[in-house]
């Protein structure tokens, strides 16, 4: 009995505290931010559309498990189709697709900066709540 209150507390405290976090953050620019450096890290052009190509995929990913799921409202469902909608336009622009022109390899790195502006934007024309943006960081660390 005493072992299922302490493992209760302790998920309570990792559930608040990362609730908290997510919201003070920008979770999903923070995330970007993450992949953009580690574009920038690397000198490989193909190594860098794929950091990219990856990151926009697991958030795409994340944010359509989001929608498919009852656990969201429909205010997130539709924040989270929008922003998968964005996305996706990302991803067509990275890699040349639906009327969109290729990022060329030495742009890669301003594009990744693109990236982390537009979500930081978003975070501010998208709202998301609290519970939805926790699922996405639960998500996100389970994809990866």
């Amino acid at each position: 009995m005493a072992a299922r209150r302490i493992l209760g507390i302790l998920i309570f405290f990792l559930a608040f505290g990362q609730a908290v976090y997510a919201g003070e953050g920008g979770e999903i620019s923070k995330y970007f931010n993450d992949a953009s450096r580690e574009v920038k890290a690397t000198d490989d052009p193909v190594q860098k559309r794929d950091i990219l190509m990856n990151s926009l995929q697991k958030m795409n990913s994340a944010l359509e498990m989001i929608e498919n799921t009852g656990l969201a409202g429909n205010n997130d469902r539709t924040a989270a189709m929008r922003l998968r909608t964005t996305l996706q336009e990302k991803q067509d622009e990275l890699m040349g697709e639906n009327s969109f022109e290729r990022v060329s390899d030495a742009q890669l790195n301003a594009f990744s900066d693109y990236v982390v502006q537009d979500m930081q934007q978003a975070d501010q024309y998208v709202t998301l709540s609290l519970v939805t943006i926790l699922l996405i960081v639960i998500l996100l660390v389970l994809i990866l």
